[in-house]
């Protein structure tokens, strides 16, 4: 969706937006709009809009009221951004195909006035490429929307947040996309697509490589498979640092669970299990296109997990890149596989200071906290609770889980270093504290578990249903907060 900046004195669209703050409806309104409003319990709670028309000299406008919540709001970017993706939600398919956004007296900076515009534009974004029979009135028709009288600072603002919204767009495309479609090899070929000519530099390991350094855990993922798994590495470096921040990603792009084959209802939602692995490559994006200034390297760690005559069987000893041996007792526990070679491999090639993991790993950690927060795991308060702040702050929120030897010991194996799966309690715990064993002495690491956070069943604040490109404001928010402070 595009967005173009104008002065008030300009031609407008036929449809235009007024933004409201809560309980302060401006003063100036027809009083038939006034009345309406009030009658239909219109207060200017962030999310609310009333529809009105007015009849002028120039015609009927369609107008609507758009309440942006409380200026001491402490969730206030997350409010504005509702009231921007109410815009766009109620007028997505309305026919009209400008919407005119009115700052005049609103009170906003530039900063806020972006964050509603980006709202607007996240909302607008639907996947209906196989969508071949919908009929006009289910088309988007809304494709501009006009900022007008916006304030100062805001133009500039909204080009960092564009580059945002672009890299939130990429990693919703990825998850949607299905598995026939993005695979391993296709999923590097997009990316490299994408990131042509950001300055993004990318590495690509395919399997001749990956076997040569070791990966056997996650090889071992791979080898039932006819599609051959890839690690792709992108570094952006917007600045010097001593030691660069990596982003590593599960990028499982289609799960059965291999022979410890998952149930068939609701199997065909494996194909979001590249969830993490999509939103690193939708941050790199988003931090190349905005020119951050840091020193940031996104890998995913690509396969396809599936059950033919070559894959490996629960019992299985597989040995890591870092030498550490692994009991597969469950070859549905296979994200923490890929991520240990993936994880060692960035620690070796690049030495980060920090690392934060992102993966749809559990069917645990939606037991324990539904689809409103990801799960935090970290061997550092300090990157935990940056992780935490920025979460609030992007509204991709997170909630923090504990590590300890007492989960440790639970994955202990009688025949080799570890198993991948201890009992059925903690799952989510055990599973990060797998991770933890391959994490170096001295290194910040961070853990997410994002299993239900990246695709929705019903519609969310700036998303429709489907995938939610959770994940990409977190960090993006993160290298804003911490590593260009």
């Amino acid at each position: 969706m595009k967005v173009v900046f104008r002065t008030s004195d300009a031609p407008l669209p036929r449809l235009v937006a007024r933004l409201v703050a809560q309980d302060a409806l401006p003063g100036d309104l027809d009083a038939v709009v006034r009345e309406g409003a009030a009658a239909a319990r219109f207060a200017g709670k962030a999310g609310q809009v009333f529809e009105a028309f007015v009849a002028g000299t120039g015609g009927v406008t369609r107008l609507a009221l758009a309440g942006i919540g409380k200026a001491d709001a402490a969730d206030r970017l997350v409010a504005l951004e509702k009231a921007g993706a109410a815009l766009t939600a109620k007028y997505l398919t309305s026919g009209e195909t400008s919407l005119a956004i009115d700052f005049s007296n609103s009170g906003l900076s530039g900063a806020e006035a972006a964050a509603i515009l980006f709202g607007a534009r996240l909302r607008g974004w639907r996947h209906d490429v196989y969508r071949t029979r919908l009929k006009d009135e289910q088309k988007p028709s809304l494709a501009e929307i006009v900022a007008v009288a916006a304030p100062e600072g805001a133009a500039a603002a909204w080009e960092i947040e564009s580059a945002l919204a672009e890299g939130v767009e990429f990693t919703r495309e990825l998850v949607a996309e299905p598995a026939n479609v993005i695979y391993p090899e296709s999923f590097v070929e997009r990316a490299k697509a994408r990131l042509e000519g950001t300055g993004v530099e990318i590495v690509v390991l395919g399997l001749e490589e990956m076997t040569r350094l070791g990966m056997g855990a996650l090889l071992g993922v791979a080898q039932g498979s006819v599609r051959e798994p890839k690690l792709l590495a992108m570094r952006w470096k917007g600045a010097e640092a001593d030691k660069p921040t990596a982003f590593v990603g599960k990028g499982v792009t289609f799960d059965t669970g291999g022979i410890s084959i998952k149930p068939a209802a609701g199997m065909e939602d494996m194909k979001w299990d590249m969830g993490g692995a999509a939103a690193v490559a939708g941050t790199m994006l988003a931090l190349a296109k905005r020119k951050a200034k840091a020193d940031v390297i996104g890998v995913c760690g690509l396969v396809e997990n599936m059950p033919d005559g070559n894959a490996q069987r629960p019992g299985d000893v597989v040995t890591s890149m870092s030498g550490q041996t692994v009991e597969v007792i469950n070859t549905d526990a296979e994200g923490r596989l890929v991520l240990c070679d993936a994880l060692t491999w960035v620690q070796k090639e690049y030495g980060p200071r920090t690392i934060v993991d992102l993966a749809t790993l559990t069917g645990a950690m939606i037991i324990s906290l539904g689809h409103e927060y990801g799960g935090l795991f970290a061997n550092d308060d300090a990157l935990a609770a940056n992780l935490d702040a920025a979460g609030k702050t992007s509204g991709d929120k997170l909630w923090r889980f504990p590590l300890g030897p007492a989960y440790d010991k639970l994955i202990d194996s009688p025949i080799a270093d570890m198993k991948n799966v201890g009992p059925r309690y903690g799952g989510s715990i055990t599973a990060a504290q797998f991770l933890q064993r391959y994490i170096d002495a001295g290194v910040a690491w961070a853990h997410l578990d994002i299993a239900g956070m990246v695709w929705a069943d019903k519609p969310g604040q700036t998303w429709d249903k489907g995938a939610t490109g959770y994940g990409v404001r977190l960090l993006d928010r993160y290298v804003r907060d911490v590593l260009e402070a």
